[in-house]
Formats: structure tokens, sequence, C-alpha cells
């Protein structure tokens, strides 16, 4: 298959892109920034407008839309937010208005979402519950609506719910590297707050199942079987690293460093199991917890 995937070059667009490769994919990575030998990429302008791009975007068979600011790392200001928000509703728009032009249009489009659309809660939620009323929520409704767009061109679309990612490489693992190897990790604010999370392997797996299962459409949750409340998660990343988990980070503290932040991504809680894919026969390789820990934080992830 040809897929063109757009965001390809950050942490979950270069492990899948190396996956579609190795099994024989034609990968075009539509980028931001400036291509590379090591990296040749197709430059885009994802402003909610077309451009030369879009010539990849006919005859391909698939679209991956990984595109958007990164959603920590930075305190969510006014200006910051409607940047996260930008930078999502208009990439996908432009991928959404390159599928109507296409004589040959894409059979899926796949785009990114995350579980943070289901509301601050402790109840079990599924690709059939309500979405929330936070920012993050907001994002994600708008975000999701663009991508449905393409629904009207004949195109499969899949809107990937995904949760927190397992693996050294990026994500909140390789933040939380740091203060664990110092002794210093521990739950994050109460830790009681449920987190759905998957191993990027599975991640891989599931999204490259999406792309070829014709029966999977509409929302997806990405994320293991069970999910974990924090607490739990950080007890299972010291273990991995044979470190104590047992100094909290505060939520005043969170709240007062990173804003909004803290609220709507760290002490959110999000119960969100995969009922979709746990119903359709997806089989997981890091269903239990513990062991997808150790394999996310071993040095040869």
């Amino acid at each position: 298959m040809k897929i063109v995937i757009a965001g390809g070059s950050g942490f979950l667009g270069t492990a899948l892109s190396r996956a579609l490769t190795a099994r024989g994919d034609e990968i075009v990575l539509l980028s931001r920034g400036v291509a590379t030998a090591s990296r040749p990429a197709v430059i885009w302008t994802p402003d909610g407008t077309v451009g030369p791009w879009a010539r990849e975007i006919d005859g391909a068979d698939a679209i991956v839309n990984l595109a958007g600011e990164p959603m920590a790392g930075k305190r969510w200001t006014a200006a910051q937010k409607q940047r996260i928000l930008d930078s999502r509703v208009l990439a996908t728009r432009s991928l959404v208005e390159a599928v109507h032009a296409a004589s040959r249009k894409p059979a899926v489009l796949i785009s990114a979402s995350g579980v943070g659309v289901y509301p601050d809660s402790e109840g079990i939620v599924d690709e059939t519950s309500p979405a929330g009323t936070g920012f993050l929520a907001r994002v994600c409704v708008a975000w999701e609506a663009e991508a449905r767009n393409a629904e009207s061109s004949g195109c499969r679309v899949v809107r990937l719910r995904t949760g927190v990612v397992l693996h050294r490489d990026g994500g909140a693992i390789q933040k939380l590297l740091l203060p664990f190897s110092l002794g210093a990790g521990g739950p994050i604010g109460s830790g009681s707050q449920w987190w759905g999370w998957i191993h990027r392997d599975d991640w891989v797996r599931m999204t490259m199942w999406a792309l070829d299962t014709q029966a999977i459409a509409g929302p997806l949750n990405v994320c293991a079987p069970e999910p974990a409340r924090n607490r739990d998660i950080m007890q299972a990343l010291g273990r991995a690293l044979h470190r104590p988990a047992v100094i909290p980070a505060p939520a005043f503290a969170l709240r007062i460093l990173l804003g909004d932040v803290a609220d709507d991504m760290l002490l959110a809680s999000q119960r969100a199991v995969p009922r979709v894919a746990r119903e359709s026969g997806f089989r997981w390789t890091f269903s239990e917890l513990q062991a997808a820990m150790d394999a996310a934080v071993s040095p040869a992830a």
C-alpha cells in the first residue's frame, strides 16, 4: 500500500513508519520542516487548505494523520491553547480537502485523537461514552469532527483515541525516567486517577490493524484491556527501573507549575477500555501492566 503519514517524524509516527516500511508498504511523510537525505519527506503547510503536496493523496491507499502541536511541554496560555487546537483542526482539514479533491481517493483515513475526549470520572468509558467538557475534550471533539468530513467522499475514517503510550523513547515515560533514576519518582497527585495505557508496540500494531481491517470505523480506544490507577503505573515503573516510587508530585504544585495542563492531562481520570478492539478480535502483545512497563523501559526497547 501507499500510505501518506502526516506527523510521521514524532514518537509514534517514527515507530509506525518503521513497521509499515518493514512489511513492504510505500510511505510518504508530510513534514512542516526541511526534508533530509536520511529522512525524505514532502513539505506541506497544514493551514486548512491544499497545496502541491496534495498530489501525494491522489492515488494513495491510506492516510495516517498524527499532526499537531505537542500537548505537553508548554504552559497552556490562551495563545498556546489556540495553537494546540488550530494545529490539529487545520492539519486535518487540509488532509480532508485533499481527499475531496483527489480523483482516486484513499480508502481510509486514520486520524489521531485521545482518551482525553472523555469526562474526568471514576466510571468506565468506552467508544460509546459521551465527550467531556474540558479543554482537552473540546480539542478532541473538534479534531474528530474535521476527520469525519472525509466520510462524505466514501473514505473510511478511524479516530484513534490513544491513552498513555509506554516507551522510553518518548511520551510520559521518557519524562519520568530522570526523576525515577534519582529516587524521586512516585504517584502524580493522589495517584488514584485512572489512566488508559498501551505499550508503543501495541499502539503500532493496533494502528496497522485499523488500517487493514475494513470493519473498523469510527472511534477506537487505543489502550490495553485494563486501565490502571496512576499510582499503580508509577509503581510498575519503579519496579522496572529498580527504583522507589514513593515520593508524590503534589497536585497543588503541579497546578502552580503547569496550570491547566496539570488538571487536564495529569490529574484527570479516564478509565478508558478498548471495547471495539476487544470485541473485534484484536490481540495485545502486552496486556499486563508490569510486563508492558518492563519492556517499555528496557534499553533494548
